[in-house]
């Protein structure tokens, strides 16, 4: 018998890259919406406290829940992506945003805003968060997956810019029920195109990166359990932690904070917004120093400017000018939450395989609760001592707690 002619291999699929970029750029607006519309609330938070004559510490807790919410359900959501996909977990956090906002606009005690607000959106946000566009963009990039992921982790500057001065032009003409009820609705609009992709095509990711992936599922065999057990897994939950309670016992504030020292309301957020452009070019320029510098220097370089920041905004209480303003924008705004990419990227990297959505996810925890804890902290300090000094002293000290990890944790020193 003649011997069969080998088969030729499959031509290329030239759309892949195409389909690559496509899912990172959904990956990116869905997640601005769900970072934009959360921080939101900082210019929710003077007329809701006027009108209900609450304190600080209590109209922060609001937020505070959300947060505490989004940490606590992120490995839920990489059980819920593991297990269902992408379309489950997208559907149901445009979901409970929209129903969240629509309901706080009918809001008459603090309790309604702890639920639809603090709980609501908090678990939608998580479940249109770092979690889901990290294992969902992890399917479509290789090699690239660090600077994917700082990609995709920027939109949280881009939803800031553009939804909390939006939000506050809002407010200004609707008042904040009228905002409320707004804000739910374009969520849930958002939500009916956002089901109707093609989730199938989208969830399978590029051929030969999911092949790899697969095959790593094979080799590894990290459980939860087995994470736990490991000093990574713990070094990069205190990073999330502290570092989170630092940058959140002031972000809430400072629309506030910027009003209380001489800036008009629209001023203030506008400013603040405008630190989402910053974020942007700061994720960027961390994860190129990554490749130029290595990942531990990075992630140092963007602790010292956060740092810097902290002290900016403290000395603009005493000479309030518009060059300490820039500066804290600049210091500040540019690197919160540029060191996520590059945690979660060491995250995946390190523990491989079929569970790193519910590992992920737990570390994730780390950040939901510092996030909580910060905020809330930060309105209780400022209620307690009727200063923002000691806030922004709890602040340094939580980011340097944050940054040690990297100088002690040998998994992360290299």
């Amino acid at each position: 018998m003649s011997e069969q002619p080998p088969p030729s291999p499959a031509p290329p699929d030239h759309s892949t890259p195409r389909l690559a970029f496509l899912v990172l750029a959904l990956t990116f607006l869905l997640m601005a919406l769900a970072r934009g519309m959360s921080e939101t609330f900082t210019v929710f938070l003077l007329p809701i406290s006027n009108e209900f004559g609450w304190d600080r510490a209590q109209t922060v807790s609001v937020y505070s829940i959300g947060a505490l919410s989004v940490g606590l359900a992120a490995p839920f959501v990489g059980r819920l992506f593991d297990h269902s996909g992408p379309r489950a977990v997208y559907a149901i956090g445009l979901l409970l945003i929209g129903a969240g906002f629509s309901a706080a606009a009918f809001a008459q005690a603090l309790w309604q805003l702890q639920i639809s607000i603090g709980l609501a959106v908090g678990l939608g946000s998580a479940c249109l968060g770092q979690v889901t566009g990290s294992l969902l963009v992890s399917r479509w990039f290789g090699p690239r997956l660090p600077t994917a992921l700082a990609v995709v982790a920027s939109s949280a500057g881009l939803g800031v810019f553009v939804l909390v001065p939006l939000a506050q032009i809002t407010v200004d003409h609707a008042g904040w029920r009228g905002a409320y009820h707004i804000l739910g609705g374009v969520m849930l609009a958002v939500a009916v195109p956002v089901i109707l992709l093609p989730w199938r095509r989208i969830a399978a990711g590029a051929g030969h990166i999911a092949r790899l992936v697969q095959t790593q599922a094979g080799d590894d065999t990290w459980t939860l359990g087995s994470a736990m057990r490991h000093h990574a897994f713990w070094s990069l939950f205190s990073i999330f932690f502290f570092t989170s309670l630092g940058m959140f016992s002031i972000s809430v504030q400072v629309v506030t904070y910027l009003v209380e020292v001489g800036f008009s309301p629209l001023q203030a957020a506008t400013a603040w917004g405008f630190s989402g452009v910053l974020l942007v070019i700061g994720m960027l320029t961390v994860s190129w120093l990554d490749g130029l510098l290595g990942r531990r220097r990075a992630i140092l370089s963007a602790y010292t400017l956060t740092v810097i920041g902290i002290l900016m905004l403290w000395a603009l209480s005493r000479h309030a000018n518009i060059w300490l303003l820039g500066g804290f924008l600049f210091c500040f705004g540019s690197t919160m939450g540029s060191r996520g990419p590059l945690v979660a990227a060491a995250a995946m990297s390190i523990f491989r395989g079929k569970r790193v959505g519910t590992i992920m996810g737990t570390i994730s925890i780390g950040m939901g609760l510092g996030s909580a804890i910060g905020s809330w902290a930060g309105g209780l300090i400022h209620d307690w001592s009727q200063s923002y000094d000691l806030v922004f002293a709890f602040a340094l000290v939580s980011v340097i707690c944050g940054m040690t990890p990297f100088l002690v944790a040998p998994a992360l020193r290299q």
